[in-house]
């Protein structure tokens, strides 16, 4: 077993599809950028310029030690001259997804729901979240409401993915 990939369950693929009505923080639009964040760790997408509906739809995979813990992912705006402005914040947790790969179930037909997940206080889904089966692995799609901001609305997809040498799940 590979002692580097041994501290960590598996590899959290989030892929950060689009923002949707995101805060103006420039004149007229902002610059928007994505972090998704856990623990000490922090990953971005690239900038989209001058967009408040951006379609980023790039991966960003996150090393996983702890499956209990949340994905928090933030929004900022680039700026040349001045510190980025922040443009919301929304978590996620990815504890359902886990337990339908925990569930071991293979040969479903694609599209088959799992399981889902509402919206509620205890989380940011603005929209039911589906744990679904597609072409051999799940995935879980999620509708996230930013929070601490006036508007703003993320889409995203998780994938877990296995990695040779770690605890597994």
């Amino acid at each position: 077993m590979s002692s580097k990939n041994s501290n960590i369950f598996g590899l959290l693929k989030v892929k950060v599809q689009k923002g949707i009505n995101l805060a103006i923080r420039d004149t007229v639009s902002s610059d928007p950028y994505v972090v998704a964040s856990i623990d000490d760790l922090r990953v971005k997408t690239r900038v989209v310029k001058r967009n408040c509906n951006p379609a980023w739809n790039e991966d960003l995979n996150l090393p996983i030690k702890n499956i209990t813990r949340p994905v928090t992912l933030t929004v900022y705006d680039k700026d040349t001259f001045t510190g980025d402005d922040k443009m919301g914040e929304a978590e996620f947790s990815f504890t359902k997804l886990v337990e339908c790969i925990r569930m071991g179930l293979k040969d479903l037909p694609d599209g088959t729901s799992v399981d889902r997940v509402q919206p509620s206080e205890n989380n940011c889904l603005s929209k039911e979240s589906c744990v679904v089966w597609n072409n051999g692995k799940m995935t879980q799609d999620l509708r996230l409401k930013l929070k601490n901001v006036e508007c703003g609305e993320l889409e995203i997809q998780i994938e877990w993915v296995h990695v040779e040498g770690a605890k597994g799940l």
